[in-house]
C-alpha cells in the first residue's frame, strides 16, 4: 500500500446524496484532493454547492480545505487511477451495492483500498458470491451525520488485511473522524444495531397507538437529554432509508415484528419521506433545505398516523 499522506493522492466517494457530499467535505478539510461521482449532473452539482456553503460557514480555524471535483461515471477510470482511498454512498441495495463494488475492483489500483459507507450492509454480505481481483483492500467505513457527529466505524471481513484498518483510522483520526474498530461481524456495526432497536420499538408504540411522535420524541429528549428524538431522526435519515434497513434486519434475523414495517410503508404510500418531501412525522417548512445542515427543527404541526 502507497503512502496515503501523499498529497496528490485522492479520496473517490461514488454517490453525492446526502451523505456522499458531506463526506466529501470531512475528507476535504485538511487539504486532501476529493472527486465525486454520481450519474445525476444535477446532483453532483447541489453536492458541490453544498460543499462550499459548508466551508463558508466553517469555524474551524485549522482546516485547510483540499479541491473537491465532481465527474460522471464515464470518467471513472481516469478518475480512479490517483485514488488512495474510494468510498461507495450509493442507496441501500444490495445489488446496487455489489454492481458498482464489482465495477470498482476491477477499475482502481491494487494499491487502492475500496470500503463501503453502507449502514445496513457489512462488506463481507456486500462481497459474498461475486468475483473480486483482491478481496484483502475491501472494508467497511461507516460514517453518521459528519461533520456534527465524526464517528466512524471500520469493519473488514475474513480475508481483509489487517494494516489497511489502522492506516485508515490513523487518518481518519487525522482527518478529524473518530473512527471505531467493528472487530467482529455485526449487522449494524455498533451504534445501529442500538439504535435500529429504538427505531423499531418507536414505530411498534405508533402503530399500537400508545402516543403520537411528538409524545415519543418529547419524553425522549426529556429523559436522555439527547437534542433529538427517534423520529425526529428519522425523519432527517428519510423513511424510505429507513425502511430499506428494516427490511435488511428482518431478512437476517429472526423474530423481527413486521408491524414497524407496515407502518413505514403506510407512511411513504402517503408520500411522507421525511425532511426530505417537506413531511414525514412532522411537516417542514419549504425552506427548510436551503441550509447546510441536517439538524433542522419541524413545525407545530404532526403527521401522527401512518394511513
Amino acid at each position: 500500500m502507497e503512502d496515503s499522506k501523499d498529497a496528490q493522492r485522492s479520496v473517490v466517494i461514488i454517490g453525492a446524496g446526502t451523505q456522499g457530499r458531506r463526506l466529501a467535505y470531512m475528507w476535504s478539510r485538511r487539504g486532501g484532493p476529493v472527486r465525486l461521482i454520481d450519474y445525476n449532473e444535477q446532483q453532483l452539482d447541489g453536492a458541490l454547492q453544498y460543499v462550499q456553503r459548508l466551508q463558508e460557514i466553517s469555524n474551524d480555524k485549522s482546516e485547510n480545505w483540499g479541491d473537491v471535483k465532481i465527474s460522471t461515471p464515464p470518467q471513472l477510470a481516469s478518475v480512479l487511477r490517483d485514488a488512495w482511498l474510494i468510498v461507495e454512498c450509493v442507496p441501500e441495495k444490495l445489488a446496487l451495492k455489489q454492481k458498482v463494488i464489482s465495477q470498482l475492483d476491477d477499475l482502481a489500483s491494487d494499491s487502492t483500498i475500496i470500503a463501503s459507507n453502507s449502514s445496513s450492509y457489512g462488506i463481507g454480505e456486500i462481497i459474498e458470491g461475486i468475483e473480486l481481483k483482491s478481496t484483502r483492500r475491501m472494508l467497511s467505513a461507516h460514517c453518521y451525520w459528519p461533520p456534527e457527529t465524526s464517528a466512524i466505524e471500520i469493519m473488514g471481513h475474513e480475508e481483509t488485511d489487517l494494516s489497511l484498518i489502522t492506516l485508515l483510522s490513523d487518518r481518519c483520526t487525522e482527518l478529524g473522524f473518530s473512527p471505531f474498530h467493528v472487530q467482529k461481524r455485526s449487522i449494524g456495526y455498533i451504534y445501529n444495531r442500538i439504535w435500529a432497536a429504538i427505531k423499531r420499538e418507536t414505530l411498534q408504540v405508533l402503530s399500537e397507538g400508545v402516543c403520537g411522535p411528538q409524545d415519543i420524541d418529547a419524553i425522549f429528549k426529556d429523559v436522555l437529554r439527547t437534542p433529538m428524538g427517534p423520529c425526529e431522526q428519522m425523519d432527517v435519515v428519510g423513511l424510505d432509508v429507513v425502511l430499506d434497513i428494516e427490511k435488511h434486519y428482518a431478512e437476517s434475523r429472526t423474530g423481527i415484528p413486521s408491524e414497524p414495517r407496515e407502518y413505514l410503508m403506510k407512511m411513504i404510500r402517503n408520500g411522507h419521506l421525511g425532511v426530505k418531501s417537506h413531511r414525514g412525522f412532522y411537516d417542514y417548512k419549504a425552506t427548510s433545505e436551503q441550509l447546510p445542515r441536517i439538524r433542522q427543527s419541524p413545525s407545530l404541526k404532526t403527521v401522527s398516523r401512518a394511513s
